[in-house]
């Protein structure tokens, strides 16, 4: 090997420790930290109403079946309140006196106030009026009122809700009101209670709130504050 050959291999071994870490043995390369995901916001289920808490089962005690009909010479509106907003319900006396007569007895004892709705079905109804929140609660009691041979229950008619196994016209304290054309299947056999005559915003804004598909159980809570029957 000639002396000008072994002098370059030498610079290049140079050269190439040169190009190696510099860092101590001891010390080894830190890997970059890894990146945080951040956790994404929960949805908002409340369609703009108020948050409140979920009332407990209301006790209504021991509650005497009333006798009480509506005048069909007056006007009774029943205006509703709750945490997405407030709307009226102008009762039917002249076709329904006895089912709002039972309605505007069980207000008046405050049976609604601090109550849910606890079913909505998109474009069908929003469903209330149940102490227990789980569709099987109500006074006690039950009071038969044949509805309307031609009754259609389209957007915005108030209605009670039954079992299958009740007469048609039977209610007790849970209602109904129509939010949509789904409803207009319905055969006239849930008792008229009246007509929403004063905001309707309130009533779709209820309606428009999540449910389960299958219970119709509303991903956010809808209390009913209060329901009080006034003759007007």
């Amino acid at each position: 090997m000639s002396r000008s050959l072994a002098a370059l291999i030498a610079a290049l071994a140079l050269v190439a420790a040169g190009c190696g870490s510099d860092k101590s043995d001891n010390e080894t390369a830190a890997t970059p930290a890894a990146t945080e995901t951040e956790t994404p916001a929960a949805p908002d289920l409340s369609n703009g109403c108020e948050k409140v808490d979920k009332p407990s089962p209301k006790d209504v005690g021991d509650i005497k079946k009333p006798t009480e009909k509506l005048d069909k010479t007056k006007t009774y509106v029943a205006a509703v309140s709750t945490n997405c907003g407030d709307f009226e319900i102008t009762l039917d006396a002249k076709r329904a006196p006895v089912t709002g007569g039972n309605f505007k007895y069980l207000a008046d004892q405050k049976f609604f106030d601090n109550t849910t709705f606890h079913r909505i079905v998109p474009d069908f109804v929003i469903q209330g009026g149940d102490p227990m929140g789980t569709g099987e609660g109500g006074p006690g009691y039950t009071v038969v009122e044949a509805p309307p041979s031609n009754l259609k229950y389209k957007k915005g008619i108030v209605a009670m809700a039954k079992t299958q196994n009740d007469p048609p016209g039977a209610s007790g304290s849970q209602f109904f009101v129509v939010t949509g054309a789904g409803a207009g299947q319905l055969t006239p056999d849930y008792a008229l209670l009246g007509k929403v005559t004063s905001g309707m915003d309130a009533v779709d804004k209820i309606g428009g709130i999540q449910a389960d598909s299958n219970t119709g159980q509303p991903a956010f809570t809808v209390v009913i504050k209060s329901i009080t029957v006034s003759e007007k």
